[in-house]
């Protein structure tokens, strides 16, 4: 029998961790760091004068706030849409039977192989015409539908028991309820799943808002992080305590999720 233990293992195991906690853990003591101890040579891993300032100038200085709360209506709302319009046509592609709905449920994950840039300048002008450019809206739409989650809640949908919703609807319980009392809670798993995934992929775009937004007080966490680079040179304590703050929601929402995400990606590993 193998040992999982392994001296072996462990030591594998440790390099693998070290590789993967050095750059976060080093981005977060830095941005503890006065400038002139950023570029201090050799550098060192721990800051020798710890300090908040980094983080308080952004605070106070950089229009953090008005980025940030940017940030979360787009990440938010565009989550709960795109999670929304899923669990809907998750639904009906995974329990109601009509003609081509295998081709449809198809063409729906057909749409994974055609590249973003192709659709990008399509929707660009439908947005245009819409008047929904320099708007937080124009970034929460296009985004929102997303075959990932489709195929996701669908293929999750398909495996809950067929005697359960016929027993709602033999007592006469319209659809809508029965996908609001039955579906979705037997579905929560997954619902986190692809909930926290949106929340961390709308948080962390950077094209899509760079294209539709010009206008500063709309930009987005991801945009004004870019912008922290200039022609000439970089606000390196700004831009550091910027990309630490902009990770903190991103842990919180794994945190909180974990426990539904470990269900969702389980539930479709294992079978009885």
């Amino acid at each position: 029998m193998t040992n999982v233990y392994s001296p072996t293992r462990l030591v594998f195991l440790a390099l693998v961790l070290v590789v993967f906690l050095l750059p976060p853990v080093w981005l977060f003591l830095s941005a503890l760091k006065p400038q002139a101890e950023i570029f201090q040579w050799p550098p060192t891993l721990w800051p020798a004068n710890p300090t908040l300032e980094n983080f308080v100038n952004t605070l106070s200085r950089a229009k953090f706030l008005v980025f940030f709360k940017n940030s979360a209506i787009v990440s938010i709302v565009s989550a709960l849409l795109s999670v929304t319009i899923s669990v809907m046509a998750g639904y009906a592609l995974a329990k109601f039977r009509f003609k081509g709905d295998t081709i449809f449920f198809l063409l729906i994950m057909s749409s994974l192989m055609v590249p973003l840039q192709i659709i990008m300048i399509p929707v660009f002008l439908v947005l245009r015409d819409l008047g929904l450019l320099e708007t937080l809206a124009g970034v929460i739409i296009a985004p929102a539908a997303t075959p990932t989650g489709v195929f996701l809640m669908r293929q999750y949908i398909v495996n809950i028991p067929d005697s359960l919703l016929e027993a709602a609807r033999i007592d006469k319980t319209p659809e809508w309820r029965i996908l609001w009392r039955i579906v979705v809670p037997l579905s929560l798993p997954a619902i986190g799943t692809l909930l926290a995934f949106n929340l961390v992929w709308r948080w962390n775009d950077y094209l899509w808002p760079f294209l539709v937004i010009t206008d500063q007080d709309h930009w987005t966490l991801q945009l004004a992080i870019a912008n922290s680079i200039g022609r000439f040179g970089i606000d390196w304590p700004k831009l550091l305590s910027m990309s630490v703050l902009s990770v903190l929601p991103v842990l919180a929402v794994f945190t909180a999720l974990q426990r539904l995400m470990m269900g969702g990606i389980m539930a479709g590993a294992t079978k009885e």
